[in-house]
C-alpha cells in the first residue's frame, strides 16, 4: 500500500480499522459504516477502503494478531 495511505500513521490506520469493524458489528451496512468512519476520522471514503483492505490483508485485530 503506497501513496496517501502512508500519510496516516500506522496506529491511526489500525484505530480506524477497529472503528470500522465495530460499526459494522453494530449493524451499519458496509457503505454507511465507511461513510461514518470517514467523517469521524476526517478522511475520504477511499482512504477508509484502503485501510480496510490493509487491515484484512494483514489480519489486524480484531481479526488476527496484534
Amino acid at each position: 500500500m503506497a501513496g496517501k495511505i502512508e500519510r496516516l500513521p500506522l496506529d491511526r490506520r489500525r484505530e480506524l480499522f477497529v472503528a470500522l469493524v465495530a460499526a459494522q458489528d453494530e449493524g451499519l451496512s458496509v457503505p454507511v459504516s465507511r461513510e461514518t468512519i470517514a467523517q469521524r476520522f476526517s478522511v475520504g471514503v477511499e482512504m477508509v477502503r484502503k485501510v480496510e483492505d490493509e487491515g484484512l490483508e494483514k489480519n489486524w485485530p480484531p481479526f488476527g494478531r496484534r
